[in-house]
């Protein structure tokens, strides 16, 4: 078995980690290993956890200067935990044949550590949001193979001179699945997505209060609820139980996706997820909710018009959805946009194929 170590730091990235490293062992006699620098308990029996790994308060979402949350981290114990990890990384020298980097430059440095041929494959950035820039694509120029999310962002790499591919997004590969959500006969399904971190479950109130607010107003509504894996199913009681009472999904998004009118979500990579399957995306804006506002703003770029951003408040809230479910026209729009921006399936079997040939020589 050749070993191949993957390097993520979030929840989306380890789900998509997860999904290369699956083709992985389908094209060869691979063995799969994860380390999560942001969160725990991703892996499988297959995809393997190894190192130090533990959840932050702030759930991986420190960036564009988000100060409050990256000092909750400090306290939390950040920098020890990174040290562990980097000490794992440069014991791990000689232990993989290859290190997949799994979201944005800090899990490519981590990566980097353990000097083995290295890909990245890159899920946080895009020129419809930003651009990798100089510093970043000095530090992408040290990988072996280089994948980005769509193909303007390889583009712009490419006229800066970095070598990046763009063969497909493994988002789309991860929503592929024969399963479907009993709807029990809904005219209008919309899907909840509260996400998968800490305030997931304060959002998942939240949500089923607007959802429960555009069933009185647009009758033959029902919503699902998606609940991450991680989270405890336990703690959604208080959003499922009510009139109407709301079920819960557990299962594939692409099953919950299939047949879904609208998605509501404050999610990062599901609300994606629902956008690369055509689905309209509904996201909140809720007062106090500072340091997950630079994510939001980030999504809207990235997303366009495929994403509406409507007030938190249930009332304008409730409303402004409604009026979107007797939009046909403006639907139909918002799901065009969203398969044009997230892109086409066959990321991960490319991805996989590139590390084949990175190992070959190894095995």
């Amino acid at each position: 078995m050749t070993p191949v170590l993957f390097v993520t730091n979030g929840h989306g990235e380890a789900a998509i980690a997860g999904r290369i490293a699956r083709e992985l062992r389908e094209q060869g006699a691979f063995a799969t290993h994860h380390l999560a620098l942001v969160g725990s308990g991703h892996g499988d029996d297959a995809f393997v956890d190894v190192g130090p790994q533990t959840t932050m308060p702030s759930g991986g979402l420190v960036a564009m200067g988000n100060v409050r949350a990256f000092a909750g981290d400090v306290r939390a114990g950040f920098f020890g935990l990174a040290a562990r990890q980097y000490r794992f990384l440069s014991a791990a020298r000689e232990r993989y044949a290859a290190v997949v980097a799994v979201g944005d430059a800090y899990a490519l440095l981590f990566a980097r550590v353990a000097r083995r041929p290295t890909v990245f494959v890159g899920t946080a950035k895009s020129v419809h949001v930003a651009p990798y820039g100089p510093v970043e694509r000095r530090l992408l120029r040290t990988a072996r193979r280089i994948f980005v999310r769509d193909p303007a962002t390889a583009a712009f790499l490419n006229r800066h001179g970095v070598a990046a591919e763009a063969p497909g997004n493994v988002i789309v590969d991860l929503l592929a699945t024969e399963a479907r959500v009993d709807w029990r006969g809904a005219d209008e399904r919309i899907a909840l997505l509260p996400g998968s971190r800490a305030r997931a479950y304060e959002d998942a109130v939240r949500l089923a209060a607007v959802a429960r607010l555009v069933a009185r107003r647009v009758p033959g509504t029902a919503a699902v609820m998606s609940i991450a894996p991680g989270l405890d199913p336990a703690r959604f009681a208080p959003a499922l139980s009510g009139e109407p009472p709301i079920a819960a999904w557990r299962d594939d998004l692409g099953a919950l996706f299939a047949e879904a009118t609208l998605a509501l979500g404050q999610a990062g990579t599901a609300n994606e997820a629902a956008a690369a399957c055509g689905v309209p995306v509904v996201a909140f804006e809720f007062d106090g909710a500072r340091k997950s506002a630079w994510y939001r703003m980030r999504q809207t770029r990235l997303l366009g018009e495929a994403l509406a951003v409507v007030p938190g408040d249930p009332e304008p809230a409730g409303a402004a959805i409604a009026a979107l479910l007797g939009d046909a026209p403006r639907r139909a729009h918002m799901s065009r946009v969203g398969r044009e921006r997230m892109g086409a399936a066959g990321g991960a079997a490319a991805i996989a194929q590139a590390i084949v040939a990175l190992t070959a020589p190894a095995r």
